[in-house]
């Protein structure tokens, strides 16, 4: 790739406490709001990696993915890597899925979470498929330097599927949770003890209307809690809270697409809602953000990739700083991480679920 313009790019990621190899910068994506785009490795151990997920930590990113064989292999594990001033650090297989008698199964879906107080959590799934698998918890309190010994949630709890949760203002955290094995069903999952006791909803959705999985949690400053999930029905479909996620209203369609796709979604330091998904109705390209002020209008904001191949499964969080990260799935070959200014951002509306020329 042609590098052009290299100090100022340089200039602009050191004053954000970043250090970017020019090489590993796109250019062509810098502006309408991107600050930086990278790979957050460029050779594995592992030729596959899928549903990364990124927190925020006093000493930096952590960021962790599943990589092994291909997804369901019995050898894919969660990996981790921190990253400072300096970079992104060396890849760390922080769980697997081996057995006190031997056998091995697939890992699957980690999520991090970082609490205001306590250790950085980090959820993840073990088991041969979404059907079968079961949940599981480590934690650190190093901020991603070493964990514990992962733990199993209790029976019937699987924790946040996908996407990150919410701290609630009583302490407790909101996890968006769902099911696979009776038809794809969204609860809601809760602990105030940071994993040791739970609470759970039943099935927020009507599986004769939509089939939904893997929740992104937005909180209003009105005291709303909005979800949005990946369907089977080509629409992301949403349901809205006003008592602290305890009850929901009827899962309904929104007006984006979705092409049976994860996603994921943050609320702004400024009460806007920032959505990252593939707004196609077939494929996992492009991959696009969109931002919103009430949960009902999107505006689009940015096409983060438009190739040929899967961009998908993102993940995306802001930080002390004010801006807003991104990661997500590269041809299922790396784990890509954009860096966003959410004021610099160009928005156009979005009408009738069509992205704007």
């Amino acid at each position: 790739m042609k590098i052009r313009q290299t100090t100022p790019i340089l200039l602009l990621l050191a004053s954000f406490g970043f250090f970017i190899r020019a090489e590993s910068v796109d250019l062509a994506q810098v502006g309408d709001g991107i600050v930086a785009t990278e790979f957050i490795y460029e050779q594995a151990p592992f030729p596959s990696c899928h549903a990364s997920t990124i927190a925020e930590t006093k000493s930096g990113l952590v960021a962790a993915w599943f990589g092994g064989t291909h997804e369901r292999n019995p050898d894919v594990g969660i990996w981790v890597s921190k990253r400072d001033k300096r970079g992104w650090s060396k890849l760390v297989e922080v769980a697997n899925g081996v057995q006190q008698d031997g056998q091995r199964y697939p890992c699957w879906n980690p999520v991090l979470f970082q609490p205001s107080r306590g250790p950085l959590l980090l959820f993840y799934k073990v088991g041969t498929n979404p059907s079968e698998w079961w949940g599981m918890l480590t934690s650190s309190t190093d901020e991603g330097a070493t964990w514990s010994k992962p733990s199993r949630l209790p029976d019937g709890i699987l924790g946040p599927i996908k996407n990150k949760p919410i701290q609630l203002r009583d302490g407790s955290i909101l996890c968006g949770s769902s099911t696979e094995n009776a038809g794809w069903r969204v609860h809601m999952e809760r602990t105030s003890d940071l994993g040791l006791t739970w609470q759970k909803t039943e099935s927020l959705n009507d599986r004769t209307r939509f089939g939904a999985i893997q929740p992104a949690i937005l909180d209003y400053r009105s005291g709303a809690i909005q979800i949005l999930c990946r369907s089977q029905q080509g629409k992301i479909t949403e349901s809205w809270s006003i008592d602290s996620g305890r009850t929901w209203s009827t899962m309904a369609a929104t007006s984006l697409p979705n092409p049976n796709a994860g996603i994921d979604a943050v609320t702004l330091k400024d009460g806007r809602a920032l959505l990252v998904y593939n707004h196609t109705q077939k494929g996992r390209s492009p991959l696009n953000a969109a931002v919103s002020s009430d949960g009902k209008l999107w505006n689009a904001a940015l096409v983060l990739e438009d190739q040929p191949g899967e961009y998908s499964y993102p993940a995306v969080i802001q930080t002390t700083d004010g801006l807003v990260h991104i990661t997500y799935t590269w041809k299922r070959q790396r784990i890509k991480h954009v860096v966003i200014d959410p004021a610099k951002l160009r928005l156009r509306q979005i009408v009738d679920g069509r992205w704007p020329e």
